[in-house]
């Protein structure tokens, strides 16, 4: 471990991992908006702003559940120390700031778990790992987009069967007005589980200089920050990615834009209680393509859903690499 650190170069990391969190929600804010911007329920500039609010109080609703799996869960925290930390953050940012230039939805959380374990294991091998959380984590980079994928899948049906006797325009009509209360509850599970990723970083950092004594835990100050720095970053908008998100995959009715955002939603409110960090990114897309597939295969244009999938296998592994390259270019700088 690094000594301790003074307050100066403490203070620039922890901007640089708030940084990440404002970059998380720039990256992001498709995640919480693409449905309901590309069925016009919502301009984007108003659609940020509904989005944001909701990413902020996600602290009052959730616990911290996934915060402690990045702090304690995915590398050993006896093996975090300063440069692990900035590598981690490095290799994450770089992949975000590309992936978001190039308009592809990769995963903001992914980006920072590849980091870590590509940091970790640059100073301490593979026994840097924590496996069983890593495993749990790795796991859900499968099950959350196909959670997803099902859920809009039966909603659609569900909705459908129960619409049968309505008029078009009176379907349209309700779906709208209900996409507002299915958006809110995306963004809630968005805000509780992306912010508390980078809640986990600044807690372990802060642990492994000796701030939070013997035991690890979460500051209050480290929620609210956290939680600010991702409504700001939403703010900003992402709208290179909310076109590819809501408008490239397939074309989405209210209704179906609605099925999307509530499958995703529950998908993500089951992982954050039970302390999975999972990619929003990933649960929403699988969502969107469960809805376009329920109307049909070919209304989804699986050339856009498949380059997206490639995004997401190469995240951990690319964000690693980068992680791990710091981690050296700063050893031999010393």
């Amino acid at each position: 471990m690094d000594a301790t650190l003074g307050l100066p170069v403490l203070t620039i990391l922890i901007a640089v991992a708030l940084l990440f969190d404002f970059l998380n929600g720039l990256h992001d804010a498709a995640n919480s908006i693409a449905t309901i911007v590309s069925t016009r329920v919502l301009r984007p500039q108003y659609a940020v702003f509904w989005a944001a609010f909701f990413n902020f109080v996600a602290f009052a609703v959730f616990g911290l559940h996934v915060a402690n799996t990045i702090g304690t869960g995915i590398i050993d925290p006896s093996v975090v120390d300063a440069t692990v930390i900035f590598a981690a953050l490095v290799g994450a940012i770089v992949w975000n700031v590309i992936t978001w230039g190039l308009g592809i939805p990769s995963s903001s959380s992914h980006a920072l778990i590849g980091g870590l374990v590509g940091a970790g294991m640059a100073k301490a091998g593979v026994s840097a790992a924590v496996w069983s959380g890593l495993s749990k984590t790795l796991l859900a980079i499968v099950l959350s987009p196909l959670v997803g994928f099902l859920l809009a899948l039966v909603l659609v049906a569900i909705v459908s069967w129960l619409s049968v006797r309505s008029t078009p325009f009176a379907v349209d009509r309700a779906f709208r007005i209900l996409q507002f209360a299915s958006a809110s509850l995306y963004s809630l599970g968005h805000g509780g589980n992306d912010a508390q990723k980078t809640m986990g970083i600044i807690a372990v950092l802060l642990y492994s200089q000796g701030h939070l004594g013997d035991k690890f835990e979460i500051p209050f100050w480290v929620v609210l920050a956290c939680q600010s720095a991702m409504a700001l970053g939403t703010l900003m908008g992402g709208w290179r990615i909310v076109r590819t998100m809501g408008l490239r995959i397939t074309k989405l009715t209210p209704m179906q834009g609605f099925c999307a955002e509530t499958g995703g939603a529950a998908t993500l409110f089951m992982a954050t209680y039970l302390g999975v960090p999972v990619s929003t990114t990933h649960t929403i897309t699988g969502a969107i393509v469960g809805v376009g597939a329920a109307r049909r295969l070919s209304a989804v244009r699986w050339n856009v859903a498949s380059s997206i999938v490639y995004a997401w296998v190469i995240t951990i592994p690319a964000s690693a690499a980068v992680a791990a390259a710091t981690y050296w270019a700063v050893q031999i700088l010393k």
